[in-house]
């Protein structure tokens, strides 16, 4: 049988829908299966980032105030900009951005460290992107994750 169809065929389990009862998300990396430190799930994941997303547009509104007549794409400019700057300034400084805080989760390398401004950025604007962020690998961890070397934890039971 090719391998492509030996995933599919041999169950949820093997295809990664479901998950054996020793096994959870986050178990390869070193991080506990429930509780503060283990990968937080999606709903606390878009959650946050549907938070963070309002808070910009406010930010991006704020600094449209100055701008005499802004266009549409000036409009969109400005939320998107605050989206990643929200990124760029909050993660390295405090490993979450309101909306993580809100959510109870926060982003750190994968040593347990905070990411630097560089890694923040990349990955503020590959969540911008959107698609990077939606497809996550067996561990809980999206390609903007994979591509800086973080994963998003829970910060409470």
């Amino acid at each position: 049988m090719p391998s492509w169809t030996s995933t599919w065929l041999s169950g949820l389990e093997a295809a990664g829908v479901t998950r054996a009862p020793d096994d959870w998300r986050g178990k390869k990396l070193g991080l506990p299966a429930e509780g503060a430190g283990a990968v937080a799930s999606f709903n606390a994941r878009l959650g946050a980032v549907l938070a963070d997303l309002f808070v910009a547009g406010l930010l991006g509104a704020v600094l449209n105030l100055s701008v005499t007549d802004p266009g549409l794409v000036a409009k969109q400019a400005a939320g998107i900009g605050a989206f990643v700057g929200l990124y760029v300034v909050l993660l390295p400084w405090t490993g979450r951005t309101p909306g993580m805080a809100l959510a109870g989760i926060a982003v750190q390398r994968l040593d347990g460290r905070r990411l630097n401004p560089l890694a923040a950025l990349l990955r503020g604007v590959l969540v911008a992107l959107t698609l990077p962020a939606l497809f996550t690998d067996r561990q809980g961890r999206g390609l903007h994750d994979k591509l800086v070397g973080s994963v998003v934890v829970r910060t409470r039971d």
